[in-house]
């Protein structure tokens, strides 16, 4: 006959504690966490960590691991807590047989990670004890306690998401703006937490504007800053073109602040993408001190824009890149070397479509550096020539076509048509819903305002464009006339600085037809 003898167990099943006095102690590890580093969460921090380190201490079947803890870190994802990765490793290595915490809100707010994390504990034989619910992971109504628990704490977190999304809108709103970073070149932070120009650095900003107006690109810029012994805010000798692009276009050198540029699409993975029209953003005029006079920055704007329509695409790493044009097709002047590896060697400035086609050659003549610089030296005095003449003359006449205020008034008056043709819209729509209308009757009448409105918006945009155009040729124009007053007397020699503050570009006609064309539009053929 079969005999059947009862081994005892010896490990609690809902605990795992061991029921053998003899047996080895349980090695317990307490888990500390505050979301934020404010004074107030400091002392809960503290508390957690006193607590929990007597609280091992004191019980006898228990060996003091140590207190794992994470300082100032939001719970909703495991990525960034280093102190709760490196004990999560600990346990998976067999040093922890049991972690106390205090709530399943301070080991995570995100369910999964919750519920992936305690799983991967209980097959490495790793118990977890939440105080505040009582919950112990060996129990077997644990698991399920424990979702219920991490769904509200998820829950909750995402509440919290909402809530601080919607008080950073109402601050955007309202015109607060926030300076998020230490490192901003022209600005410090100043004792409000809004900007504070840099003296010194805005010396530097005021530079680089003045470089790509001269007619430098973004990747002239960077070379042009690094020859000069520039460093950047992180102290490197090394620009880049992106780095000059993205100041250059950033509103704040003007005074102004746009918010919300960027939005955080989970508040889970806390992923940041650029705003590209999915949330609103704020736009808030004046909001400190300009660097860039805003006439100046808006002139940068439209010469980008200029730059990109006409297709440049070139480095502009040379003084000439891009500014030397055909005459007869169009194309645009390039660098070319002859001879490069026997001493007749010698660069001249071709055509770039002279060998475009085959059949079909561009006939342009080739020019030398040094004849293109006489020829502008040449250009300039006859300009300096009429020096006094063109001043007078701009004087003249600068108040009659750089005046808007016709433009103004009439942007004024399609500006209330519109509101007028918006209203008549919404009281359309509100009698349909409220009455019995013709159907047909309606749509026609819904469809003659909306024509208007299209009309309205053309026209609208046209006259603005009008409006920034004189405003860009007027302060295109002053620079220039600026620089002119400066020039005394007869030039005698090529300077980069003249060529870039007066110049806009030449145009080759022929070997004894170049014409240059000067920032504010007159035009010298030698």
């Amino acid at each position: 006959m079969r005999a059947v003898r009862v081994i005892p167990a010896t490990r609690d099943l809902s605990t795992g504690q061991s029921t053998d006095a003899f047996a080895p102690k349980r090695r317990v590890a307490g888990y500390a966490r505050v979301s934020t580093d404010g004074e107030d969460q400091y002392t809960s921090y503290e508390a957690q960590v006193d607590y929990y380190t007597t609280m091992i201490k004191a019980n006898t079947e228990w060996e003091f691991v140590g207190i794992y803890t994470d300082e100032g870190i939001s719970g909703t994802s495991t990525n960034r807590r280093e102190g709760f990765k490196r004990m999560i490793d600990d346990a998976l290595a067999g040093k922890i047989d049991l972690i106390v915490t205090k709530s399943v809100s301070r080991f995570a707010r995100n369910t999964v990670d919750s519920l992936s994390t305690i799983r991967k504990l209980k097959e490495h034989k790793v118990e977890v004890y939440f105080e505040k619910e009582s919950i112990k992971t060996f129990d077997s109504k644990g698991e399920l306690l424990i979702t219920i628990m991490s769904s509200l704490a998820q829950e909750e977190s995402r509440s919290l998401s909402e809530n601080v999304k919607w008080g950073l809108r109402k601050r955007f709103a309202d015109g607060q703006v926030s300076v998020p970073y230490t490192r901003f070149l022209g600005y410090d932070k100043g004792p409000d937490g809004n900007l504070a120009v840099n003296p010194e650095q805005a010396k530097l900003v005021r530079h680089i504007f003045s470089l790509f107006l001269q007619g430098l690109t973004p990747h002239g810029i960077a070379k042009r800053l690094g020859d000069e012994g520039y460093t950047t805010m992180t102290g490197k000798s090394v620009w880049h073109s992106s780095t000059i692009q993205q100041l250059l276009t950033n509103v704040k050198y003007k005074g102004d602040a746009l918010l919300q540029k960027s939005y955080s699409t989970d508040f889970l993975t806390k992923k940041h993408v650029v705003n590209k029209g999915e949330v609103p953003q704020y736009y808030v005029e004046r909001n400190h001190e300009a660097i860039i006079a805003p006439e100046v920055f808006d002139l940068v704007q439209n010469e980008i824009k200029q730059r990109k329509e006409d297709g440049e695409s070139r480095k502009g790493t040379h003084l000439f890149s891009s500014r030397i044009r055909c005459g007869r097709c169009g194309g645009i002047y390039g660098p070319k070397v002859w001879h490069s590896k026997n001493r007749y060697r010698k660069v001249v400035w071709q055509c770039n479509e002279k060998y475009a086609e085959r059949h079909n050659t561009c006939t342009a003549p080739n020019l030398s550096e040094a004849e293109l610089k006489q020829l502008f030296v040449r250009a300039v005095n006859k300009l300096i020539g009429n020096r006094d003449e063109i001043i007078r003359n701009f004087e003249a006449i600068r108040g009659s076509i750089f005046d808007s205020s016709e433009d103004n008034a009439k942007l004024r008056s399609l500006e209330a048509e519109r509101l007028e043709i918006i209203g008549g819209m919404d009281r359309l729509t509100a009698e349909n819903a409220s009455t019995a209308m013709d159907q047909e009757v309606y749509q026609e009448r819904y469809e003659k305002l909306s024509d208007r409105y299209r009309d309205i918006e053309a026209r609208i945009s046209e006259i603005n464009h009008v409006i920034q155009d004189r405003r860009y040729r007027k302060t295109k124009t002053e620079l220039f006339l600026k620089d002119f007053r400066k020039q005394e007397g007869v030039v005698s020699e090529f300077s980069d600085h003249l060529w870039y503050s007066l110049a806009d570009h030449a145009e080759v006609h022929g070997i004894d037809d170049v014409r240059f064309t000067f920032k504010n539009g007159v035009e010298i053929s030698v």
